[in-house]
């Protein structure tokens, strides 16, 4: 009986041990900056989308700290990539969940916030919502950007990667106050952190 407990002791330290070393299974984020090379996207007073989702992308990358996830850039530099391209690298790499990161315009000045759009296909819809409605609360609890609306929508990325995915607008180059907010540091910062918080 005392060699059985010993053994069990012995057999329970190697258990232990080797869970204390055993990270969790990591999650893949990919991250697709909009846009890039000849392609500026949304050109507003020479603020261009193709810079500002590249920079934001960036600062997610660099604020991770957490082990068990990792944040994959689909596009490093400022780079032509089409959007069978980047579909393509994305089934490839096999993520847990896509962010692409877009700005919008409008005529209508006033029309301003973050929003986000998701695919309609049944096997990604509920998740890649629930991520998006999280994402959403969190970048607008502060009040800088108001709170927009998840919409489904036929966009080539969200009808083709198989994954969740989450079309992001993180705003209005259009409108002053959301131009303003995101062209500066604190803003793009402030927005990878709660993207960051969203995917955790």
């Amino acid at each position: 009986m005392k060699k059985k407990i010993q053994f069990l002791s012995v057999l329970s330290a190697v258990v232990f041990g080797f869970l204390a070393f055993t990270t969790l299974d990591k999650k893949t984020i990919v991250i697709d900056a909009g846009h890039g090379g000849q392609d500026a996207g949304v050109d507003v007073r020479g603020f261009e989308e193709k810079t500002i989702t590249e920079a934001v992308a960036k600062k997610i990358k660099e604020l991770n700290k957490n082990a068990n996830v990792e944040i994959v850039l689909l596009r490093d530099g400022d780079v032509n990539m089409d959007l069978a391209e980047r579909v393509s690298k994305i089934n490839n790499l096999k993520p847990d969940l896509v962010i692409s990161l877009h700005i919008s315009t409008n005529r209508n000045v006033k029309a301003n916030g973050v929003r986000a759009y998701i695919t309609s296909k049944e096997t990604f819809h509920d998740q890649s919502k629930q991520i998006a409605e999280t994402v959403i609360d969190k970048i607008a609890i502060n009040g800088n950007l108001e709170k927009g609306k998840v919409t489904e929508a036929p966009f080539f990325i969200l009808k083709n990667a198989e994954c969740p995915v989450v079309l992001l607008e993180m705003g209005y180059l259009s409108n002053e106050n959301d131009r303003d907010y995101l062209t500066s540091e604190k803003g793009q910062s402030e927005i990878a952190d709660k993207i960051l918080e969203s995917i955790k």
